[in-house]
């Protein structure tokens, strides 16, 4: 059985702590994934790593980055993600609450080009990198372009750290992340 001490500014080792400490300054309270991720700073310092350079340096705005996450995360049936990107869709990253519903509900997004986005981040997840190029031809025939191919690619690769932790640790939805509680089954 897997049992994590989740790992608080005082507990974690010198580099997590710091990391704690700069999410403690950004957010306001430390995400239940970081404390457990702490326990390893390759694991904590990557994902974070990761996840900064995807939210600066992808190519999408914000509302397009949370329905790569988003997008993921639903065929990765992590419970723990869904909930807290559907919470920074619907407070941070200002994503229409239909287009966030829809990917959740696996139902048709009202957007053209956000659904290219879904289906295409979903695709790669799916095929483990092996999309058809019918596939890619659809992405790009909906105004994205290979740099946003190369974005989405960053995208699962955050989100693979990030799920895999939570399934196998079952980490606990965060109280501010418990509105968006999902379940895929």
């Amino acid at each position: 059985m897997t049992n994590l001490e989740l790992k608080t500014v005082e507990t974690a080792n010198a580099i997590s702590s710091e990391i704690l400490k700069t999410t403690q300054k950004k957010l306001g309270f430390i995400p239940n994934m970081y404390a457990g991720m702490a326990n390893n700073t390759a694991l904590l310092d990557g994902y974070v790593a990761a996840y900064n350079s995807f939210r600066v340096h992808s190519g999408f705005t914000p509302q397009e980055q949370e329905v790569v996450f988003l997008s993921i995360a639903y065929v990765n049936n992590c419970d723990y993600c869904m909930a807290a990107h559907s919470f920074v869709g619907d407070h941070m990253t200002h994503v229409p609450k239909e287009v966030t519903d829809a990917i959740r509900n696996n139902s048709e997004i009202p957007d053209a080009k956000l659904k290219a986005l879904s289906l295409f981040a979903k695709e790669v997840t799916i095929s483990r990198g092996l999309p058809s190029e019918v596939d890619i031809e659809s992405f790009l025939n909906a105004g994205y372009t290979q740099n946003h191919i190369l974005g989405v690619i960053s995208g699962v690769g955050v989100k693979t750290m990030s799920n895999y932790f939570n399934h196998i640790f079952k980490t606990s939805v965060d109280a501010i992340f418990k509105d968006r509680i999902w379940k895929k089954y």
